[in-house]
């Protein structure tokens, strides 16, 4: 946890220590109030008191509770700011190292932990910064220093304050080793309920029609019953701390109070050569000194109270804590190369005895692929659902590295392209149509520097989308998250439109055409031949009528080459292909 206060800056670092200094004098001007309490007792108890000597100390330990609440009040303000500075700094730490994780480190740690971490373990940090910190630094202090202050009285009295202490420590201990392990599986319960939740939203319109209604409440009730069972499990142990304060502090005060009896009750005028006065006045002392103890005494027991409530917000910080450096000290597996990567080679890909298996798989997912495809070609994959098609164009920008082999983009491996100038080559249309909260024109534009209203219109007729001209604010029209206010095609069209918007070297349409109707698909095939000339495609289909055409056909078997060539040539040569063609088209139509 502690390794997360050096994404403090240094001007929070100069904030805590202006904290800390306020957080002193607070501590002093509490601490000198009984002083004061000892010397108006002191006065009323004599028989020479003096009204102007009772307003003096009565004015002092006014000033000095208003200097006090100055303090307290400027000390809070700072911390404030300062916890609310840090939970902000982690956040965009945790933003900016989830955003450069491949996809292996998002499968590592899931989707819904990664929310809970960014979310609701930011706030636990937040939290103890906001309260923790102010009653670490201000309780030792007082403790101490409250400490020095009564050791110079009756050691009676510092022996009951030791005990009180002791048995407050004890109890703590004994709680915070009970609690630590629950905090722990509070929060793994927290990923749980999130990923439950997202799931049952996500998928909300399976769930209706289905009728898993009911099935889905059950999910979500085990998890939920389990989190708030460890929650009152926690809740009611650290309850248990109150009680025993409570007793404490009674049992202190009254032990205070009893010991300075028996010291007044010791006293005898004979001790005092039968002067009345001297004894009156010692007897002033005691009283006078057993008033401030008793207030000192509760300063040190309250020192405790706020080191208690450190250690009920402390167990669940440091899981936080410890997951949110989980996250940060990951280093991703997929990381820049050198980016000497100078080439007048443009658009061209190749593959080199590629193998790759995901991780934590056996088998490989592909075996030994090895393909080139020139600029301005159109190459087709094609296979049965499981094949490897997608994998196979997912190592192409990086999104996984191979195993063995290597795959080059215009001539150079790309390992050694910094991750931006790879993925500036490449524009993906991906097989779920991914859309964002906004506007047609901010979905197609995305990811681009530039927004060119031309380009957004040849887009736009390339893709087929003439439902945009249709919509009444046309291109600006809202788009709510993900998409759901349009329909499968449509979100299609808008994914294609935005992957040719881009105007990269090599464009990736992963089985893209599905969601289209066959005539759609002809005619939006049609277009990217004719306007995109000079760019690489690369389509992933399982229509025979999407891909025939297409320069040069790769058919995967799981993981494997098993045909490359034109479409003829594959009906001819290759099993695997004749089988899915048959499978779609009669041999008429062939």
């Amino acid at each position: 946890m502690f390794h997360l206060f050096k994404y403090l800056k240094s001007k929070e670092w100069c904030g805590l220590f202006i904290a800390l200094g306020l957080i002193v004098i607070q501590v002093y001007l509490e601490l000198k109030m009984p002083d004061y309490t000892k010397e108006l007792t002191r006065i009323v108890q004599s028989q020479t008191n003096s009204m102007n000597e009772v307003l003096k100390n009565g004015g002092l330990m006014l000033l000095c509770a208003l200097g006090s609440l100055v303090s307290a009040f400027c000390c809070a303000f700072l911390i404030s700011r300062i916890s609310s500075a840090f939970s902000m700094n982690l956040r965009n730490e945790l933003f900016s190292k989830i955003s450069s994780f491949s996809t292996t480190e998002m499968n590592k740690f899931s989707t819904p932990s990664l929310i809970t971490r960014t979310t609701n373990d930011v706030v636990q940090m937040q939290n103890f910064m906001s309260m923790g910190i102010q009653m670490i630094f201000k309780a030792p202090i007082m403790a101490i220093w409250a400490i020095l202050k009564i050791s110079s009285t009756d050691i009676r009295w510092t022996v009951a304050t030791i005990i009180c202490v002791g048995i407050i420590v004890v109890c703590v201990l004994i709680l915070v080793g009970l609690c630590l392990p629950r905090f722990t599986k509070i929060q793994k319960l927290t990923d749980q309920i999130n990923d439950v939740t997202r799931e049952n939203v996500s998928g909300v319109r399976v769930v209706r029609a289905f009728n898993a209604e009911n099935y889905q409440e059950e999910k979500f009730e085990t998890v939920n019953q389990e989190i708030t069972k460890n929650n009152l499990l926690t809740s009611k142990a650290m309850g248990f701390l109150s009680p025993v304060m409570t007793i404490c502090m009674n049992g202190l005060s009254l032990a205070i109070y009893w010991i300075g009896a028996i010291l007044i009750n010791n006293m005898h005028l004979e001790d005092y050569s039968g002067d009345m006065l001297l004894l009156l006045q010692e007897r002033a002392i005691v009283v006078g000194n057993m008033a401030a103890f008793s207030q000192y005494a509760m300063q040190v027991v309250m020192s405790f109270m706020f080191l208690i409530m450190v250690f009920i917000i402390l167990p669940r910080t440091m899981v936080s804590g410890k997951r949110i450096y989980e996250v940060l000290r990951t280093t991703p597996s997929i990381k820049d190369g050198n980016g000497n990567t100078k080439t007048e080679v443009k658009g061209e890909i190749e593959f080199k005895n590629v193998s790759f298996t995901y991780n934590g798989e056996v088998s490989p997912s592909l075996t030994n692929i090895s393909f080139k495809v020139n600029k301005g070609e159109t190459l087709a994959i094609i296979g049965a659902t499981g094949s490897g098609k997608t994998s196979l164009i997912n190592l192409i920008p990086r999104f996984y590295d191979v195993n063995e082999g290597e795959i080059l983009v215009d001539g150079i491996n790309v390992k050694e392209y910094k991750l931006k100038e790879l993925r500036n080559k490449i524009s993906v249309a991906s097989q779920k149509a991914m859309l964002f909260k906004g506007t047609i024109q901010d979905n197609i534009t995305y990811g681009s520097e530039e927004r060119d209203e031309s380009r957004v219109s040849k887009a736009l007729e390339i893709s087929k989308s003439d439902f945009v001209k249709e919509l009444d604010k046309g291109v600006n029209s809202e788009v709510s998250q993900g998409g759901t206010n349009y329909s499968g095609g449509q979100k299609q069209r808008i994914s294609i439109a935005r992957a040719v918007y881009k105007k990269a070297e090599v464009i990736i349409f992963d089985d893209t055409f599905s969601a289209l109707d066959y005539k759609t698909d002809m005619l939006v095939r049609k277009q990217i031949k004719e306007n995109l000339k000079d760019t690489t495609i690369i389509i992933v289909a399982q229509r025979i009528g999407t891909i025939k055409n297409a320069d040069k056909i790769i058919v995967l078997d799981e993981g494997k080459i098993v045909g490359m060539g034109t479409h003829e040539e594959l009906l001819k040569s290759c099993e695997v292909y004749k089988e899915i063609a048959l499978s779609q088209l009669s041999k008429e139509e062939l």
